[in-house]
């Protein structure tokens, strides 16, 4: 089996070259995740609206931590695989649950600024996924060490998890903490007719599909497009991973604070404000990520200063989608919401995403090496297969804009919901205390 080599190189490509497989292959690992991810979200969405959410997510992040070291150590590619699925049902359940425990926690624009917060993990994680997996990898020789260094954290946050974190009624911080959990059934039906739910989640879809596609393949295309511009033997692939993990981190704090920021500004005196917000951020977005694929063989810097300020205008959304569905949705029904809503954009977003760029640009390389077979044939493929997330931001927005038509009606229903419930609760008090 051929080994990683011990030059520098990004983990994708020493993975791919460790188990002797392509681009479509390569793709596939991050879409086996995606698949199980998506797949038990919803299962963990109705447990979390059922059940201690705490305990769920202590198991979740303890599953996630032991699959991801075992998986390190596999030498076949399918059971290297089978373990990067596994590690999705892990990530599945924190992800569904952890957001309804802060809407429970906080209310307004506190509770705003706390899903801003919790989501700065996804682009401070991916980003310190690019430079600790590489660094540890690049320190210890081998590409495995850099999903051995992960487990760790995970043991840490099981411990925070059962001696730090409160699981508050469901609820408590709309004073609806005593609002009646509902059969499944009666959930998925209100949740179908909801139309700001159905279009912020067809939205988020887009966003997703798009976010994967560039976590998964943007740092081999722009060593690739360095490539070309410098030559090979002049290419730091640690170096070029570092930055693009760095970019990322920083668009990531950048975007969702301004997101959150230009939410609490603008909802006020434009209550419709948030899908448009989002739907800006994406239309601002396509084609500043297409002018980085165009400017990665010419211009390093401002490959890297698109990039910056593409992923800032993608980011905008992160915080904003989940705010939304929090106040679209009773609270007894959140945790399957945010369930059905990951089911959605995962499996028609960024679970099929790395796939199926890897799987474009292999076919596109093929229609391209009839004429020459070189290394520009293998830049240009990806670029091409690349094109299609910025058709997708667009589309994207579009379903922002319509979400923005409903979302003050289905806003008020919840909002309606839970002061009759208010009232009920303080005339059976009323009751109790003054029988007739």
């Amino acid at each position: 089996m051929p080994q990683a080599t011990g030059s520098p190189r990004c983990i994708l490509q020493d993975i791919q070259t460790y188990f002797d497989v392509h681009n479509g292959k390569g793709g596939l690992l991050q879409t086996a995740f995606v698949l199980s991810y998506m797949i038990f979200a919803p299962i963990f969405g109705y447990l979390g609206d059922r059940y201690s959410r705490k305990n769920i997510m202590a198991f979740g992040v303890f599953l996630w931590s032991i699959t991801t070291l075992i998986g390190s150590f596999m030498t076949n590619y399918w059971l290297f695989l089978l373990f990067r699925a596994l590690v999705g049902i892990g990530e599945a359940s924190y992800s569904t649950i952890a957001p309804t425990i802060i809407s429970d926690l906080f209310v307004g624009d506190v509770r705003s600024k706390m899903l801003a917060l919790f989501y700065f993990a996804i682009p401070v994680g991916s980003g310190m996924g690019y430079i600790v997996g590489s660094e540890t990898a690049k320190a210890a020789g081998k590409w495995q060490w850099g999903l051995r260094v992960t487990p760790a954290l995970g043991v840490i946050a099981v411990i925070l998890i059962f001696f730090i974190l409160r699981d508050p009624e469901r609820g408590q911080s709309e004073g609806s903490s005593h609002i009646q959990t509902t059969p499944w059934t009666e959930d998925l039906k209100d949740l179908a007719k909801n139309k700001s739910f159905i279009f912020s989640t067809a939205a988020f879809t887009c966003v997703t599909f798009v976010a994967g596609a560039l976590a998964w393949w943007g740092p081999n295309f722009i060593e690739k497009g360095l490539k070309l511009q410098m030559g090979e033997n002049n290419v730091d692939s640690d170096s070029s991973t570092f930055i693009f993990g760095a970019i990322t981190i920083l668009a990531g704090l950048v975007g969702l604070t301004l997101g959150c920021y230009l939410s609490q500004k603008l909802k006020p005196k434009y209550p419709r404000v948030d899908p448009i917000i989002c739907a800006v951020g994406l239309l601002i977005s396509a084609p500043l990520l297409l002018g980085t694929t165009f400017a990665a063989t010419y211009n390093i810097a401002l490959c890297y200063v698109l990039l910056f300020l593409g992923q800032v205008a993608l980011n905008l959304n992160w915080s904003i989608v989940s705010d939304i569905l929090l106040y679209v949705v009773l609270p007894t029904r959140r945790s399957t919401a945010e369930g059905l809503q990951l089911l959605v954009s995962h499996a028609l977003g960024d679970a099929g995403s790395p796939y199926l760029i890897g799987v474009m640009s292999e076919a596109i390389l093929n229609l391209l090496n009839k004429s020459s077979k070189n290394e520009w044939n293998d830049f240009k493929s990806l670029q091409y297969a690349l094109f299609t997330t910025c058709f997708v931001e667009i589309l994207g927005a579009l379903f922002f804009l319509v979400n923005a038509l409903y979302i003050l009606h289905d806003k008020q229903k919840v909002e309606k919901a839970i002061q009759a419930n208010s009232q009920q609760l303080l005339a059976d008090s009323l009751e109790t205390e003054n029988p007739p």
